[in-house]
């Protein structure tokens, strides 16, 4: 079992990466499979609304000038994506939602690729709009007929500076259970879920 994060933020070792790895480091303590993938900062184009993808049904977008294509492959064959953010404007990065965008109408058009995989948010703050990018990121998964797990809050951490969520004993302890849950469920779902 393959758990995968995404990190849309562009500061290298900042708090998303720190929360997210948190999360990850619990898949590895059980034993998965974990990779993470940081695409903050690359260029990744977003979605031309092209239909392309509907018509090739080659699971892939029809763009190849970027890496797109290799996370949209990353994300079939894991068994649990989480993606993180930190808050722009209340938002995702514009990385992160270019992906979003162009994987989940991949996935969809090609028969439901996501379903039935686990999906996870989780935001970073440092006043507010954290609940606002683990809204926009569930909504592809739940889209996407993907199981989304709860929490013991929010999954969020709040920091400014690089290392500030180390301090946020709630966030880790949350990111904690995040993981904990997220290996529970795969642990514990039927293997063939389509």
């Amino acid at each position: 079992m393959k758990v995968i994060a995404f990190n849309g933020s562009p500061r290298l070792g900042g708090n998303t990466e720190i929360m997210l790895k948190r999360v990850l480091k619990k898949a590895e303590d059980a034993g998965l499979e974990t990779e993470f993938v940081q695409i903050g900062g690359k260029a990744i184009r977003g979605c031309l609304a092209c239909g392309k993808c509907a018509e090739t049904q080659d699971q892939k977008c029809i763009i190849s000038t970027d890496r797109g294509n290799e996370y949209i492959a990353k994300m079939i064959e894991a068994d649990a994506i989480i993606m993180g953010s930190p808050s722009y404007f209340s938002a995702m990065t514009s990385e992160l939602k270019a992906l979003i965008d162009r994987a989940g109408f991949v996935a969809w058009v090609n028969g439901g690729l996501f379903a039935r995989k686990v999906g996870s948010a989780v935001g970073v703050h440092r006043r507010g709009g954290g609940v606002c990018v683990t809204d926009s990121i569930n909504h592809m998964f739940l889209m996407s007929r993907m199981i989304v797990p709860g929490s013991t809050y929010w999954n969020f951490g709040v920091g400014l500076d690089k290392g500030d969520v180390k301090e946020d004993e709630e966030a880790n302890a949350n990111m904690d259970d995040l993981g904990e849950t997220i290996v529970w469920l795969l642990k514990n779902l039927p293997k063939e879920r389509n």
